[in-house]
């Protein structure tokens, strides 16, 4: 499978010049890929004000990535914020190219920005299946949270979007390469750049981790999109030969 990170600054609560300066940024990509991953909440920057912002799954950013999706022939995934049922998520979307719409909200809300004051927790693990990959989504903050990630699905990919801040990069290298090696699983973040409305810097660090922990992409910190190619069937013949994987713990997650 062949992957396109694209790490980006954003515009503050602004969904239309995201969307102008992701269309820029898609347009480049002159090689065939197979998905094309955007950080969290890349329509508007990590905002605490979802009334202002949030759109419906029949709004325009929706629409804009299933047209992006069909006109690159590749999936697009990427979290953005839904208003449904009179509630807000922070949601991760994944585009066919078909148009069909899979999507995850948001388990682990930060609480230390008050995530949690205004919008609605997930309540289940979602993986995708596309071109023979079982693809399993997260969003930012769930990376400290291994129990609910734990490959208990036999998954190909964890996907990572993000809007992580610098002065907690240690944490994002660190978390995103122990997510890889305990799951024995090709691990993708892709994080912002840039300060936010709040003054708070994003240094990027979007990478792609194999099943091992070894970098296939190292850390970066420019703005740009980076494109790698991941191989199934060499991961699976180390899992054939490190079959850690049937050493794991059952247990029961509960979701509320």
């Amino acid at each position: 499978m062949k992957i396109a990170l694209i790490q980006s600054d954003l515009f503050w609560e602004a969904p239309q010049k995201n969307r102008e300066n992701f269309d820029l940024k898609m347009d480049s990509i002159k090689e065939e890929v197979d998905l094309i991953v955007l950080p969290e909440m890349f329509s508007t920057g990590f905002t605490m004000n979802p009334a202002a912002v949030a759109e419906t799954m029949n709004g325009e950013t929706v629409a804009w990535l299933k047209s992006k999706a069909k006109q690159q022939n590749a999936a697009v995934a990427g979290s953005l914020i839904i208003t449904e049922n009179n509630q807000f998520y922070n949601r991760m979307l994944f585009v066919f190219p078909s148009g069909e719409i899979q999507f995850y909200d948001k388990r682990h809300l930060f609480s230390l920005a008050g995530e949690d004051k205004f919008y609605k927790a997930g309540n289940k693990k979602v993986i995708v299946e596309y071109l023979d990959w079982k693809i399993c989504l997260q969003v930012c903050y769930d990376l400290r949270f291994p129990v609910f990630v734990r490959n208990v699905e036999n998954y190909d990919l964890l996907l990572y979007v993000a809007n992580w801040p610098k002065v907690r990069t240690n944490a994002w290298d660190a978390l995103l390469k122990a997510r890889a090696i305990e799951n024995l699983s090709y691990t993708v973040g892709v994080n912002r750049i840039g300060f936010d409305a709040h003054n708070y810097e994003h240094s990027g660090h979007s990478q792609v981790v194999d099943f091992l922990g070894n970098y296939i992409l190292e850390p970066q910190e420019i703005e740009n999109v980076f494109i790698v190619e991941l191989d199934k069937n060499q991961m699976l013949e180390t899992r054939k030969k490190l079959d850690f994987l049937s050493d794991r713990d059952l247990f029961e997650v509960k979701l509320s």
